[in-house]
């Protein structure tokens, strides 16, 4: 089969994806990820045809703007501010990135496609192959949970207002796929009822693990969690031998990272939690990644070790202990190799991995980016790091996951037609 898998958002949105095209192609299937141009390199590393969404959206994220509104802290005007650029700036790149998204679908013809929730041109092509489109999320609450309001609003408000969160945002939702019919080359007159049973009677499936979120048995068979899948990302990366000097003279190295996510001041960031580990003696792997930590002139070379890229599955097995942002896949990675957790939130969902983790003993009740000072963040990382009970929570949790097998659920979920009636109803 050829399978377009496609995702709009920033690195941790296209590594789910990546993984489940791993499985396609190890049975032999065509598969073409058609993600921003930024993320074209992670595709063709892993043998994967390419399609490009443009860098638009990332560029727009990564501006003054989406720096502001994406770096934490408390909603006053200025993120207010940033936040309505956002908005302004959004729907000449939805624009763009839905009539490239109908042209490389309508061109390339797909048996399949896979995508998560930031992808709209799917929905649409699925009223007429519905059982070819499968909508994939790594991020929990996106379907109505009793006891959890919609990702966005990020609580447990009641009954009444967790429904009331879910149907303000499918409504959101809604008018957003409504309103963008209007750009395609191909006119599409759509009633909401239409968009509605596509998007809803469609087969969903969450990539989390049962560990840290359990599928409610009140959701329609439709819907299903079929566990966390990391692709193999140590192909074309190999450690330095400082690397492996520094990890065995540290037997117990924690690893910070912000990941893909950026803030209004990196080098103010760093500072703080550099000054609160030198000042406990706590060696670490800092990772600057996308820019939201930075390698500053000065600093303990026999302390730290930074990196600006590293591969995950390979270091956690080697750490105490993660400080990271809280993404769906820097969260499960760590917890499926034992690292007990200190989150940082930055943005949404983080929020809510963030008292997951602590509510299920793997970590301290992180702080949001924006509000982190030394006074707050010294007691997190202390408690993370002295407290056995959370490195012993975190192997108990990753020895479960490591026990988890779902690679042939969800091929079979993509895949195998004949097997939907018996997963899906």
């Amino acid at each position: 089969m050829k399978i377009i898998v496609t995702s709009i958002g920033t690195r941790g949105d296209m590594e789910p994806l990546l993984a489940i095209g791993e499985i396609l192609k190890e049975k032999g299937h065509e598969v073409i990820c058609l993600f921003p141009e930024q993320f074209r390199s992670l595709a063709e590393d892993s043998g994967f045809g390419f399609a490009s969404l443009g860098t638009s959206f990332i560029e727009m994220l990564n501006g003054t703007a989406g720096t502001i509104a994406m770096g934490g802290g408390k909603m006053g005007w200025k993120k207010m501010k940033a936040y309505l650029q956002l908005v302004s700036m959004q729907q000449k790149v939805n624009k763009e990135m839905i009539l490239l998204q109908e042209a490389v679908i309508e061109k390339e013809m797909p048996d399949r496609i896979v995508h998560n929730a930031k992808v709209m041109y799917p929905i649409i092509w699925g009223l007429k192959h519905r059982e070819e489109r499968i909508w994939v999320s790594p991020v929990p609450f996106l379907h109505y949970v009793k006891n959890h309001s919609h990702v966005a609003f990020n609580g447990n408000y009641g009954s009444f207002i967790n429904k009331l969160s879910y149907r303000l945002a499918n409504f959101g939702l809604i008018k957003t796929i409504s309103g963008s019919l209007k750009w395609l080359s191909t006119p599409n007159a759509l009633t909401t009822k239409e968009i509605k049973k596509s998007l809803f009677e469609n087969k969903s499936i969450y990539t989390i693990s049962p560990t840290l979120f359990e599928r409610p048995d009140y959701w329609p068979n439709n819907i299903q969690v079929l566990g966390y899948h990391e692709r193999k990302k140590t192909t074309n990366w190999k450690p330095s031998e400082e690397l492996a000097a520094f990890l065995q003279t540290h037997p117990k190295v924690i690893l910070v990272t912000f990941g893909s996510m950026i803030n209004t001041d990196p080098p103010e960031k760093t500072k703080i939690i550099l000054d609160i580990l030198e000042r406990n003696n706590i060696p670490a792997i800092i990772n600057t990644a996308a820019g939201g930590l930075i390698k500053p002139k000065n600093y303990n070379g026999g302390l730290f070790y930074f990196v600006n890229n590293i591969p995950y599955d390979w270091i956690c097995p080697k750490l105490y202990a993660m400080i990271h942002h809280g993404g769906s896949g820097t969260t499960h990675t760590a917890i499926k190799y034992g690292c007990a957790s200190l989150i940082i939130p930055h943005i949404i969902d983080q929020y809510v991995w963030n008292k997951i983790i602590h509510q299920k003993g793997v970590g301290p009740l992180g702080i949001d980016v924006g509000r982190i000072s030394v006074s707050k963040l010294e007691p997190k990382i202390l408690d993370l790091y002295t407290n056995p009970s959370y490195k012993k929570k975190a192997e108990e949790m990753g020895e479960k996951m490591m026990q988890e097998s779902y690679r042939d659920e969800i091929y079979n979920a993509i895949v195998d037609l004949s097997n939907q009636k018996h997963i899906y109803g």
